[in-house]
């Protein structure tokens, strides 16, 4: 039986972008669904898709005794090939570990020794430069073989789910627009709550729009901020209890999202869902693909792109961005979408 194992990239938007490789992969190996191991809320995010199966989660930061007890996991699955797509030095540690046959990942971080396969880096004049993710993932799955079918990304929403959002929100005319102010990275990356509030509430006086509120676990400050901003009702779908499944489910109805450069960005590019991604500390090479619909906005400022979670000076890559700038893009966005 031919078959692999895949170790999921750790951060969302990470995993989102790795689903054109996972695809791929599966089709090079067909014979069973693949096995997907990593966090809990990555495996999550790639649940429903036709081509994963079983699943192995791991904790935050495991111990050696964890990943050994893992390993013993994936060794029963007897897969021939393992993608390790993270680049830390654990990921490939675990699949050593698992003894599967043909272990593949980025020679990064002195994992040469763990890994059979080894792909090299990106590199100018010697450099590792980055690269849109999803085109990384790819590049690593087609030196075993797998072919990019050229579908971009993609999820699964669970229909149950999706139904119960419907409820939540009200019916209406306008458009069905999500704010996601979070971003897990740090707070660098994260635009002004009250700017987001600001945005809504235009939309809904000017649009009829129908505005809801995604935040996920540790994101309660900003998400109380930006309620406490707004002035016409934000609509929550998830009870106070962010899950992955509402987070897709919600995000798969929705006209358009306003965001960050985090997860729920990808997570709308994967449902087709057109998005205006508010972009500052981080280099937009490792995010904007081809399969983006909408539009970012950043300024080039002369301290960034910086790549750190927290700002050291004013944050003017963030602060600089105003609500009329990120308002106009979003109108422009949905009447070109549903008129």
């Amino acid at each position: 039986m031919s078959h692999a194992l895949a170790i999921l990239p750790n951060w969302l938007g990470d995993v989102a972008m790795c689903t054109p490789a996972l695809r791929a992969l599966h089709r090079r190996f067909p014979d069973k669904p693949l096995t997907v191991v990593g966090k809990g809320g990555s495996c999550a995010l790639v649940k429903g898709l036709p081509y994963v199966g079983d699943v192995i989660t791991l904790p935050e930061r495991p111990e050696l005794s964890v990943l050994r007890q893992k390993a013993r996991e994936m060794r029963r699955d007897r897969a021939q090939v393992v993608a390790v797509f993270p680049h830390s030095f654990r990921a490939a540690l675990l699949a050593w570990l698992a003894r599967v046959p043909q272990r593949v990942g980025y020679n990064r971080n002195g994992r040469r020794l763990l890994l059979n396969h080894t792909i090299p880096p990106n590199r100018i004049n010697g450099r590792i430069q980055p690269v849109y993710m999803a085109k990384e993932y790819l590049e690593l799955v087609a030196a075993i073989g797998s072919e990019d079918d050229g579908r971009g990304l993609e999820l699964a929403a669970e229909p149950t789910t999706v139904q119960q959002v419907r409820r939540v929100v009200p019916n209406g005319d306008g458009p069905l627009v999500g704010l996601a102010p979070g971003a897990a990275f740090g707070p660098s990356k994260r635009w002004l709550p009250e700017r987001f509030a600001a945005v809504a509430d235009r939309l809904h006086e000017t649009m009829d729009a129908r505005c809801v509120l995604l935040t996920g676990p540790g994101e309660e400050d900003t998400r109380d901020a930006l309620c406490a901003a707004v002035r016409h009702p934000l609509h929550i779908c998830d009870n106070g209890n962010p899950t992955i499944d509402t987070l897709k489910a919600t995000i798969s109805v929705l006209d358009l999202l306003i965001c960050n450069d985090s997860g729920p960005r990808h997570v709308a590019v994967a449902f087709k869902v057109p998005t205006v991604c508010i972009m500052g500390s981080t280099a937009p090479v490792y995010s904007e693909g081809p399969y983006e619909r909408g539009e970012v906005i950043r300024i080039d400022v002369d301290c960034g792109p910086c790549q750190k979670p927290e700002c050291t000076t004013d944050h003017r890559c963030m602060t600089g961005i105003s609500s009329n700038w990120v308002y106009e893009s979003a109108r422009r966005i949905l009447n070109s979408e549903i008129g």
